[in-house]
């Protein structure tokens, strides 16, 4: 997987990181954040960094108390929590609101992870977490509690930074769907693929796919009307305009209305920030 070129909350004193949380970190995860920092494996897998100052960054957020707690409700808390002696300290999520951690017994390179699932369930892998990350991008996992990497798609790697979000919101045209598409996807090409669905309804479904060369990305929606949504760097919000106007109009259709990631309808392309978290 691609790294980004300038990772986000990559870098910082890994011995000040250390003593905040009063255990030494595994050197594999510490090549993992120094390499990719904080972002999301193929839209599932949230990798967190000890730096910064982000809200949703960071391996301490766990120590908050849980409802309930090891030593009364074993059942539900097989495993010590962090900062305890062997405790389960996060280094990850998911989409799914599921907790990657490390059970933090012996030597940190010898750190399972330990798979902590919304519902309550848990599930120990014998291996680090950057080999983790690997095996699951590979679909060689055999996760009972993590939904599966999409067959047939190579895997990516998107950092959490600012981003624009805009969904343009279209009038029918002459073209199928998929003639559409095809189009949308000539205008912005090179374009690569990040998977897609179809209901059992043949107007329900949305395509995804990203830009390879400028980190823009996009979600193609067959409700009606039908809806291209795309998060791209501030900076490209003029590059981003121009080029998809200009695919709509060679997929035959009209702009309706704009909104911004909120819903709210814009009256113009503007170029406001949404923070990306």
């Amino acid at each position: 997987m691609t790294p980004p070129s300038v990772p986000i909350d990559a870098h910082g004193s890994w011995i000040a990181a250390e003593n905040a949380l009063g255990v030494p970190l595994p050197a594999d995860y510490k090549c993992l954040a120094e390499t990719y920092g904080w972002g999301e494996f193929c839209d599932y897998l949230n990798l967190r960094t000890p730096f910064g100052a982000r809200e949703h960054n960071g391996l301490d957020w766990q120590r908050c108390s849980p409802s309930g707690t090891p030593e009364r409700d074993r059942e539900r808390y097989p495993y010590p929590l962090h900062p305890a002696h062997g405790g389960l300290l996060v280094w990850g999520t998911t989409i799914d609101a599921d907790r990657l951690c490390w059970h933090t017994d012996g030597a940190p390179e010898s750190w399972p992870v330990v798979v902590w699932s919304r519902d309550g369930w848990y599930e120990t892998h014998p291996m680090g977490a950057a080999a983790f990350v690997e095996a699951w991008a590979g679909a060689r996992l055999g996760s009972r509690l993590l939904v599966d990497m999409e067959p047939d798609l190579a895997p990516w790697f998107n950092a959490f930074r600012p981003r624009t979000h805009r969904c343009l919101w279209l009038s029918e045209g002459p073209l199928t769907y998929e003639r559409r598409l095809s189009i949308l996807r000539e205008a912005l090409a090179p374009t690569v693929d990040r998977g897609s669905w179809r209901s059992g309804d043949a107007d329900m479904g949305q395509d995804h796919f990203a830009t390879a060369d400028t980190d823009w990305l996009l979600t193609y929606d067959m409700s009606r009307p039908h809806q291209i949504r795309i998060s791209f760097p501030p900076e490209d919000s003029a590059a981003a305009r121009e080029r998809l106007f200009v695919a709509v109009r060679r997929m035959g259709c009209e702009v309706l209305r704009i909104s911004a990631s909120d819903g709210e309808p814009l009256s113009a392309w503007s170029t406001s920030v949404d923070e990306d978290a």
